[in-house]
């Protein structure tokens, strides 16, 4: 009898164990490696080539609150991911993100799909830098990643920063065709 409350003990630790990991996996991205391959096909550049036309004094370039929040977020360009991580030995998606505007005097919910109804929601056409773009990184529609616009190229090409599972905290661009097919929709918090 005691046996087999041990073996049910056991099984139940592995289950939770196997949750957990399968959390990790589809709580901040994936730790495939994407192409940084521009194509005409894809959406963000559809979307996107237009962008220019908006707002013609518009530089692509971070600006007041927004500069002073992109320089936080590069000072951990290189931190290692972790799970659950919110400080500056490790991050997950939404701890870089929240950490970040909290050094900045601006409160996040702690989850990436509640960070997902902060703010406004706007066009892609519409972002700048200081914006948070949010991502299904296992599919369907469900948020599962966030990072923060870091720049807009005179192409249009839209970058952002973020802790992705694989490399920890980098910029990647919007037209890569792993986040491009992964992109939700934008939102403005600052």
């Amino acid at each position: 009898m005691v046996l087999r409350l041990f073996d049910r003990n056991t099984a139940i630790k592995q289950l939770s164990v196997l949750l957990l990991t399968s959390s990790l996996i589809v709580s901040c991205g994936s730790s495939k490696s994407v192409a940084a391959k521009k194509s005409t096909n894809t959406k963000t550049v559809a979307k996107t080539e237009n962008l220019r036309t908006l707002d013609s004094n518009y530089s692509g370039k971070a600006t007041g609150s927004a500069k002073s929040l992109l320089k936080d977020a590069e000072r951990y360009i290189g931190t290692p991911y972790k799970f659950g991580g919110n400080t500056s030995s490790g991050f997950d998606c939404s701890g870089f993100t929240l950490k970040v505007f909290e050094e900045n005097d601006y409160k996040l919910p702690r989850r990436s799909a509640d960070q997902a109804e902060t703010g406004k929601k706007i066009n892609i056409k519409e972002v700048k830098p200081g914006d948070l773009l949010f991502f299904a990184t296992a599919g369907g529609s469900r948020v599962s990643h966030v990072g923060i616009v870091h720049d807009i190229g005179n192409d249009g090409e839209i970058k952002f920063i973020h802790a992705s599972t694989s490399k920890g905290v980098i910029i990647s661009s919007l037209n890569e065709k792993y986040w491009n097919k992964a992109y939700l929709h934008a939102q403005r918090v600052l």
